[in-house]
This record gives structure tokens, C-alpha cells and sequence, in this order.
């Protein structure tokens, strides 16, 4: 994939160390019910390792803001189930969802990953906005 296709699939970026972390984000309509207050939203990450050295993730913080300001803080140990190894030059990919009781919102956070050394170190994940219009 180019790298102009991969910023169209993927518009939100951070790097640190060598690892990339996109984000795209879907508004998902039929999910959601605004007239009971809920909104809700799939994000698809996907880490990739340009590093010379393998890396695994082992826990995951986000912030998540909603549109009234209110911040919700979500930490916890691997991603959707996994603690995925990730070898120089390979990528990892997996889809989540959040669900707001606001029309908009905007996600950021880290995850903690581990180098084949044994050492620890948090990588960027890029702040995205929720927005349901």
C-alpha cells in the first residue's frame, strides 16, 4: 500500500520509537439512537513495528472525552483480548468501538510495550475526533 493510501485509510498517525499507531474512525448510524442519548463509534488501529526490534504490547490507557468536557479514563491489559508480539517490519491490526452519550467526542491515549531487551516504554496513540455529523 502507498503511503498516500495508507494516510487516506488511516488519517490519524503518531510515532514513537519506530512504531507507528493509525487510527480510522467510523460514525456507526445504526448502532446509535440519539434520542436515547447514545452514539456510538468503531475505531480501527492498527500498530506497525519499523523498528529493528520486536515489540509487545502489554496494556493500553486512553482518554476519552465527551462533548460536554468530561473526561473517562480506560486502562487495561492488552488490546481487544491480546497481547500481540510484533516483529520488525510487521504490523498488528484490530477494531474496537466507543460509546458516548454525546453527539461528539475525541479519543487519545498510550499503549505499554515492552522491546525484546525487556525494556519498557509507553508509544503515542494519536488523538481522534468523534463526531457524528
Amino acid at each position: 500500500m502507498t503511503a498516500d493510501a495508507l494516510a487516506m485509510l488511516f488519517p490519524n498517525v503518531a510515532l514513537t520509537r519506530g512504531i507507528a499507531v493509525r487510527v480510522a474512525v467510523s460514525y456507526l448510524a445504526e448502532q446509535s439512537d440519539p434520542s436515547a442519548d447514545r452514539w456510538f463509534w468503531s475505531y480501527h488501529v492498527r500498530i506497525e513495528n519499523g523498528s529493528d526490534r520486536a515489540v509487545q504490547l502489554l496494556s493500553r490507557r486512553w482518554s476519552i472525552v465527551d462533548g460536554r468536557g468530561t473526561v473517562h479514563e480506560v486502562v487495561g491489559e492488552g488490546v481487544v483480548g491480546e497481547m500481540p508480539l510484533i516483529a520488525p517490519g510487521s504490523s498488528f491490526d484490530y477494531v474496537s468501538g466507543c460509546p458516548l452519550d454525546t453527539e461528539s467526542g475525541a479519543m487519545s491515549g498510550n499503549y505499554r510495550m515492552v522491546d525484546e531487551d525487556g525494556t519498557a516504554f509507553d508509544v503515542d496513540i494519536p488523538r481522534f475526533q468523534l463526531l457524528s455529523a
